[in-house]
Parts: C-alpha cells; structure tokens; sequence
C-alpha cells in the first residue's frame, strides 16, 4: 500500500509536465498575480482547495450526480463562474471591492486580512480547479476511478488520490510562489503591477469562457494530435510490472503460484503485461467457448465492444475485414459484448446485431462485467492485442490507428511463424468530423441539458426549451419521464438539439407497439434514407437509429417531435 501511495504521489508531481496540465496552467500562473501582498497565503490556498476538491470530486462525483440530480456539467459550470470573477477582481476595480466585501463576511471562517488577495480567494479558486481538471491518469488512479464509477470507495483509494492530488500540488505550488518572487523583487514588474494584473485578469476570463466551450478539451486534444509523442512517457513512472501486480492483487486477480514463477523466469514479462484469461459465463456467437490458453500459439484481439455504440460500430468493418485476410493465418478475434445499457444483454439483440453486422468471428457476452474488469478496461471500443504466448503487445482504445493496429497484426503473426503474411495495408481513410459530445439523456449521466427544470426522477415533469440554445446543449419540451438510464417522451412532446456533425444517431428502443418520431433540420422536416424514412423514423426494435447523414460537417438545429408515448431515449452519438 505504501508503494501505491509513492508512485501516486510521484505521478502527481510529473503530472505538471504532460499535456493535460496546459489548460489549467493560466489559472495557476494568474493565481501568483493577485495575491503578491499576502505572502504565501493565497498559494497555500490554492494547494488545500485543490487537494480537497480533486481528492473529493475523483472518490464521489458520480455518487452526487447520481443521488442529487445535479449533473456534472452544473458543478463544473459553477466552478468556471468562480474562475471568471476572480479574473473580473484583477480586471475591474469596483468588483475587487464587492469580492473583498463578500470575504469580510466570511471572517468567522477566513481571517478579513486573508481576503480575495489571500488564503481565502486562493481556496476558491482551488476548489473550482480541482473540479475543472481532468488528469492524464495511469493506471494507478485509473483504479481508483473506476471504483468511483461503481460506487466502491476504499480508504486506500481515498490515500491514494490524496497523495496523487498532493504531488500535482507541489509544482503548482512552486509556480505561484515563484511568480510571487519574481513580481517582488523585478524592479519593472512591481511597477507595472496594476497593467499586468489587469493582463492576467482578461487571461483568466478568457480561460474561463474556453474552459466553458469546452475549449480546453479541444485544445488537449490539438496538442496530442500534432505532438503524438508529448508525454507519453511520463505515466511509465507508474506503469510497471510491480505496480500492476499490486493492483491486481487488490482486484482479487493475483497470479497464481505456478504462473508467478514462471513470470520470474520470462523476461518478456517484465516489459509486457500477461493477458487476463477471458472469463467463463457468457454466453457465445460463432463458437465454442474459448480460452487464452487453449488459443496459445496464435494472435488474439480481444476487442470490448456494445452494440449500439457507433464508436464500437464504426470499428467492425475493420475488424470484418482484418479476420477474413488474417484467420488462416492465425488471427482470432474475439468480441467481448459488454453492454452500456439494459437492452443490450439480451441474447437475441445482441445475436440480431452480429447477424446485421456480419461478424463471424467468436464474440462472447460479458454482461456481468466479469472480463471487462479482469482486464481493467473503461473504454467503449478496446482492442487488445495479444502475442502467441499471451501477453499483451499492443492496445488501442476508441476509434482510429487503423493502419498502425493491422502493421501489428503482421509482425506479431511473423513472430507466431505465419508464412507469407500479406504487408499490404489498405484500410479506408478514417476521419471523425463531429464536434459534439456523446449525449446521455437518462439523468444517470446526463449533462448539457439546457431546459431550466429540475429534473423530476423516474415521473411524469413538464420541461421546457429556452428561446436560444447553447452550443452542443439539448432541451425537453411538454411532458417527459426521465429514468436513470433512459427519457420518455410523452405524445407531443419535442426535443431539440444544437449540433454540430455530420451524422447524428440516437440509441432507441420502443416500449411494445412502433413508435414514430419526426426528425426535423433547421426547422424542415428531413428525409435521409435508411433509418429516416420521408422524415419519419420508425422505432420498432432497441438499437441504434441513423437521424441525420449530410454531405458534410455543420452546425444545426435538430427537433425531434413524437407521436406516442412508446418510445425511450437513451443517447445520441455523431460522425
């Protein structure tokens, strides 16, 4: 436990280094800005805010959301409120005065000498930052949160995440002190305080504003794709093989004795992690039930897929493909149905969408998460690719790398001693043009819903849209029952969406009789083929449904209008 603890911390403190730091990092800088005549006070706040909100928020947000109905997007719309008026306070003089007043009416909690300048303004701004970031985590926190997920929180989890948040504190910490320092004792800085307070101000409205857009997440995700290579290396801290045996045995997956030795003894495992055997239970497509080991000698992907994920649909045809090139070769692929939702663990579903997808290789059903959770996995889809003697060589999660994904495929069935391994590589381009978020509409996980009513659990409420709505925002009009996992529009409700895609696709399911829903585009009713049938689609089964496919990507307003009460929504996905 102690060994956790240290790598959790020392991944902290590397943790100023990679990638997912830079949006947040204005917010640090400026932190030093404000506060240069209260001494350390208010980076010490800073620090204590952050550690108390991401410790809390990474053990218990998804127990919050869940209990109380206020979604995720609602806490951190509050927190970039917070951002914002500290940097109206360096900004605009007058609302330095009403922050300063507010803190004088804290003084039974904060000193008045530790006001918006102190301990005090540092604190919030802490707490709202601890709630904004969202760390490059290893697979030491990447435990921890997935225990958050299921609402299993130990006390060891909750030292872990304390020491992981306290090593990313410390270089925060030095950041603001030494921005503090610098403005002291440079002559020309110390002079010019009033102009660079006010810089830092418009800096962290701007921050502010971009982390409300969401602009943070797409930067992040600029700078990996342009610097693929930008600190890939900085989780290997705590990705070893000590560490992983470690977090196994707290998973209840230990190596057992006879494999231990052998682990010592091979020196592939001390650079590749072994494959998790696949866990018997479920029930199988395509094949008798297989395991890992009997499979030893050949190729396995391993890939956790759902149905009704595009994501996940998007990736068959790759993988169609690649089974029928490669399987005399000695490629097995092997589909791990973990469900997202109810309907998906139904044997008959899942055996229609193998048959509509035609997939013939082994696919097994994982309902009770049992393989998912052997192989630690958090993602919608994943591939695990596996060497003939088991260990895992490569992974990809998501969509996309497809070339990259087959180039293995080869050299790990050259090294089985496949003969004339085909190098040709000629899989179809891939390119992702939506711009907006996967959207859950059961309040379980639901987040950038704009109708201004409180969400009324598991009954009947009355929703309404607001006269203008916000980018990638969604609102329920007229009558609606809003489940945990699904909403149910009531006949003549509508509901409408800002999006900006290509494709837009809704996850359905009908209630017993075919239910109708209107798709309209910007107002026109629109006809699209395959699922939307002169405008019209008819939801007769629970899947996926293909709402809008235009010629290209753009922003626009979708209405969705319905007909009966024997519907239920899940969640909508783009292209």
């Amino acid at each position: 436990m102690i060994l956790l603890i240290t790598f959790a911390f020392l991944a902290g403190i590397v943790t100023v280094l990679s990638p997912c730091i830079l949006p947040i990092l204005p917010i640090i800088l400026t932190s030093s800005v404000g506060g240069v005549s209260a001494g350390k006070s208010r980076p010490i706040g800073v620090v204590i805010g952050f550690v108390l909100s991401f410790t809390f928020f990474t053990l218990f947000l998804s127990s919050i959301v869940r209990l109380s109905g206020i979604s995720a997007e609602t806490l951190r719309t509050v927190s970039v409120i917070v951002i914002a008026g500290f940097g109206l306070s360096l900004l605009i003089p007058q609302f330095q005065v009403l922050a300063e007043r507010l803190f004088s009416k804290l003084s039974g909690i904060i000193p008045a000498s530790q006001g918006r300048t102190g301990f005090g303004g540092g604190l919030l701004i802490g707490l709202s930052v601890g709630l904004l970031w969202t760390p490059c985590v290893g697979p030491i926190l990447a435990s921890v949160i997935s225990l958050a997920i299921t609402g299993t929180v130990t006390f060891d989890a909750f030292l872990i995440t304390l020491a992981y948040s306290f090593g990313t504190s410390i270089p925060m910490f030095l950041i603001m002190h030494g921005g503090q320092n610098a403005l002291r004792r440079i002559p020309w800085l110390l002079s010019n305080l009033g102009r660079i307070q006010k810089l830092f101000g418009i800096l962290m409205i701007m921050t502010a504003i971009g982390i409300f857009f969401n602009v943070d997440r797409r930067f992040q995700t600029y700078i990996l794709n342009t610097f693929p290579q930008y600190g890939a290396g900085l989780t290997k801290l705590e990705d070893n093989e000590l560490v992983r045996n470690i977090l196994d045995k707290k998973s209840g997956n230990e190596v057992e004795s006879d494999d231990a030795a052998k682990f010592e003894l091979d020196p592939k495992a001390l650079k590749y992690a072994k494959a998790p055997e696949i866990i018997p239970g479920g029930f199988w497509f395509n094949s008798e039930p297989l395991t890992l080991q009997e499979l030893r000698g050949k190729v396995v992907i391993i890939d956790f897929w759902t149905y009704s994920c595009i994501n996940c649909q998007r990736t068959l045809p790759y993988l169609r493909d690649w089974y029928e090139k490669y399987k005399d070769k000695g490629l097995v692929i092997v589909g791990v149905h973990s469900p997202e939702f109810e309907f998906e663990k139904s044997e008959k579903n899942v055996a229609q969408a193998i048959k509509d997808f035609e997939l013939t290789y082994p696919i097994v059903q994982d309902n009770d998460f049992a393989t998912w959770k052997a192989y630690r996995n958090r993602y919608w889809p994943a591939k695990y690719f596996i060497d003939k003697e088991g260990y895992i060589r490569y992974t990809h999660f998501g969509e996309g790398a497809y070339d990259e994904s087959e180039k293995v495929i080869q050299e790990l069935l050259k090294e089985a001693g496949a003969n004339d391994v085909s190098l040709d590589i000629n899989n179809p381009a891939y390119q992702l043009q939506a711009r907006t978020p996967e959207l859950y509409l059961g309040y379980g996980r639901i987040e950038h819903l704009a109708s201004p009513e409180q969400i009324k659990k598991d009954k009947l409420g009355t929703y309404s849209a607001p006269a203008n709505l916000g980018y990638n925002k969604f609102a329920y009009s007229g009558d609606w029952n809003v489940t945990q996992e699904y909403a149910n529009p009531q006949k003549g409700a509508t509901l409408t969406l800002y999006f900006e895609a290509k494709e837009v696709f809704l996850v359905m399911r009908s209630k017993g009789a075919a239910a109708k829903v209107k798709v309209y585009l910007d107002n026109k009713l629109q006809f699209f083929g395959e699922d939307n049938m002169e405008g019209i689609v008819i939801v007769d089964k629970d899947t996926l449904y293909k709402l809008i496919n235009l010629p290209s990507a753009g922003k626009h307003i979708l209405r969705l209008e319905f007909e009966d009460s024997n519907v239920e929504l899940f969640a909508f996905t783009f292209g």
